[in-house]
């Protein structure tokens, strides 16, 4: 039975007028907005609100899920609470993939950070007393870069030179300077009132406050040995070719809005590079292998 023209009428605008009032918005025309979920450490730095807009506008939903450790995105990621992190570099992703048995993978590269050594007591690293006690962060990655960058300011001295794989058992303590003592990483700012100076992480600086012009000493992020320590997007295995992870590193990689932001947080210290996600995987690959060689 054929259907009035009237009744016809009467079912389609609903329709047209459901259609308008539930279509894409400008940002996302032409596509279906892609929801992906980011874990961080600090969120409330800028850069991520403003990669988060600069997402939306070109059809992807951002949420920025926070963690105040860094032990926390890279379980959560595993577990599919998160779609990808973005807080740590190729050597702590590379610790965490062997001591979990997990397989999570970069996606692409966002830059290279000098990790610094503050401290409120002295003004620089001549000033501090034979015998004082500084901090370090107590995560495998970062406390081995830190011994680094104590030896390299003459407060310690390694055993064979020191390696991505030092640790306090490597200190030579009779031809050191100082004494080293480990915290959380997110504990060593704290710690200030109480030792000589701390090695902190770029994510802690400015939350203490202090400036990262305030470091009285640092590593170099332009010598070779730092290219393992690039800060990388990270996903699951298998899923590193996801075309909109791809797109969200490509925003952020591209957006000056975003590189301003990041600069904002570090203080002008971050080294951008556009490292390929074969590289970053090669790379990978090579420092599990090193640090299974070293269980």
């Amino acid at each position: 039975m054929p259907v009035s023209r009237k009744l016809l009428a009467a079912a389609v605008l609903p329709f047209l007028a459901l259609t308008v009032a539930c279509g894409p918005s400008d940002a996302s025309a032409g596509g279906e907005t892609e929801k992906v979920r980011l874990g961080v450490v600090g969120a409330s730095d800028p850069e991520w609100a403003v990669l988060t807009d600069a997402a939306a506008k070109e059809g992807i939903d951002l949420e920025v899920v926070d963690f105040a450790e860094y032990t926390q995105p890279n379980p959560a990621l595993s577990e599919s609470e998160l779609d990808l992190n973005q807080f740590q570099h190729l050597v702590y992703l590379a610790r965490y993939n062997v001591s979990s048995g997990e397989e999570l993978t970069p996606v692409g590269s966002t830059a290279i950070y000098p990790l610094g050594l503050y401290s409120t007591k002295y003004g620089s690293v001549e000033e501090i007393p034979e015998g004082s006690t500084v901090a370090v962060p107590n995560d495998e990655s970062n406390l081995a870069r830190g011994l680094l960058v104590l030896q390299s300011a003459g407060l310690v001295t390694l055993k064979d030179g020191g390696s991505a794989f030092s640790t306090i058992d490597d200190i030579d303590e009779a031809a050191s300077k100082v004494e080293v003592t480990t915290l959380d990483a997110s504990l060593t700012p704290t710690s200030l009132p109480d030792v000589a100076a701390a090695i902190i992480n770029n994510d802690f600086v400015q939350d203490a406050g202090l400036e990262f012009d305030d470091a009285i000493a640092k590593d170099d992020p332009s010598d070779p040995a730092a290219a393992a320590y690039v800060n990388v997007f990270a996903s699951r295995a298998g899923e590193e070719d996801n075309e909109t992870y791809q797109k969200l590193v490509s925003i952020y990689q591209d957006t000056q809005e975003v590189l301003d932001a990041v600069q904002e947080t570090s203080g002008g210290t971050a080294e951008f590079l556009k490292v390929p996600a074969d590289e970053l995987k090669t790379s990978l690959e090579t420092v599990e292998e090193d640090t299974r060689a070293q269980g």
